[in-house]
């Protein structure tokens, strides 16, 4: 039973991790790859490891706060259908990349951290998606919870990190038609996944 469940949030883990490595969204990773090197577009793949932590902590206390009303959890499962929804249809219209570059000072891990802070993706995320995923598993067990998270930071900073690797040796990657089909079918994967939390939000809010 516990070996079957952290096996479903390994693979629900590794799913978002891919798909927020892979997206267009880490511009800046193959940025500062192209303008400088490897090492320096690696270093930010790094940064939500730090900036995601007090996003963690600050959404669970959110939710935990919350756990005894059911209207809440219905209206949260709601929206994380809604941006799982929206993560889907984005990755499905994913175009090649072309990124104009210009020498500037790498400073490539202070970026990343300051790009990571201020976006607010993975606010949104954690607290409509992330944190309610957590709940779930930790309902099971904490395996499942260690497991959902191990396995989305390791896709999440290795996609990143093979990005970088990538661009340096082939600039061509980010234009080919297997990143194409890549993003194409992480998008109709999210957007079935979507439907979970669509069915959830109907039983919380309809058959309390």
């Amino acid at each position: 039973m516990i070996a079957d469940s952290a096996l479903t949030y390994l693979s629900i883990g590794a799913m978002f991790g891919l798909t927020a490595g892979l997206s267009p969204g880490p511009m800046l990773i193959i940025s500062q790859t192209l303008q400088h090197n490897k090492s320096e577009g690696t270093k930010i793949a790094f940064a939500p490891l730090i900036t995601d932590l007090p996003v963690i902590l600050i959404t669970y206390f959110i939710f935990s706060q919350f756990s005894q009303y059911t209207t809440v959890l219905g209206i949260i499962a709601l929206a994380g259908g809604i941006y799982v929804t929206r993560m889907g249809y984005l990755t499905l219209r994913t175009k090649a990349l072309t990124i104009e570059t210009t020498p500037v000072k790498p400073d490539s891990f202070k970026k990343g951290i300051i790009t990571s802070f201020l976006n607010p993706n993975p606010y949104f995320f954690w607290l409509t998606v992330g944190t309610p995923i957590i709940f779930k598993a930790y309902d099971i067990s904490l395996v499942a919870v260690i497991v959902f998270l191990l396995s989305f930071y390791t896709m999440l900073v290795g996609s990143a990190i093979g990005i970088a690797l990538v661009v340096e040796h082939t600039k061509t990657f980010l234009k080919s038609n297997a990143y194409l089909w890549v993003m194409r079918i992480l998008g109709v994967v999210l957007m079935v996944f979507a439907l979970f939390f669509f069915r959830d939000a109907v039983k919380i809010l309809f058959h309390p």
